[in-house]
């Protein structure tokens, strides 16, 4: 099961973001039991960034919404549930932004669109995926 959240261009310079995600978080996961999130992933997908040539968001902006996504969840469910939950990136997910997206803190995986369609750019946004999957379990390695 996926819950979709994210705002629209207006929203976000209107700095709503954080408001509407606690929102879309609160609402949309009302009526969940506790059994089901292990099922759960959710998708950060800002409207404003989904398929828009003009408008990208930024890795950090990523990271900060699904850092938000996390945060509302633990309040609702345990910091335990929260840790193990995947949040997913699903605004304009391509080869020149998947790597930069898939290092940051909280990226957990993407929603992949346009770029699916198409087997060489789907085919560089997997092994961007698989590169920092490598290179984040280096650094664990390192770091114990």
């Amino acid at each position: 099961m996926i819950l979709c959240v994210g705002e629209t261009l207006e929203e976000r310079k209107a700095n709503q973001t954080e408001a509407l995600l606690d929102r879309q978080i609160t609402l949309g996961l009302a009526d969940v039991s506790a059994d089901t999130l292990t099922r759960l992933s959710i998708a950060y997908e800002p409207v404003w960034a989904i398929g828009n040539l003009e408008h990208h968001a930024t890795p950090q902006q990523a990271q900060d919404a699904h850092a938000v996504i996390r945060r509302r969840f633990g309040q609702m469910f345990g910091d335990k549930s929260a840790q193990t939950l995947a949040i997913q990136y699903g605004g304009s997910v391509k080869p020149d932004n998947a790597a930069a997206l898939f290092c940051r803190d909280g990226v957990d995986g993407a929603l992949v669109g346009g770029a699916s369609l198409h087997p060489d750019q789907f085919l560089a946004v997997v092994q961007a995926a698989i590169s920092a999957s490598r290179t984040q379990e280096n650094s664990a390695e390192t770091a114990a």
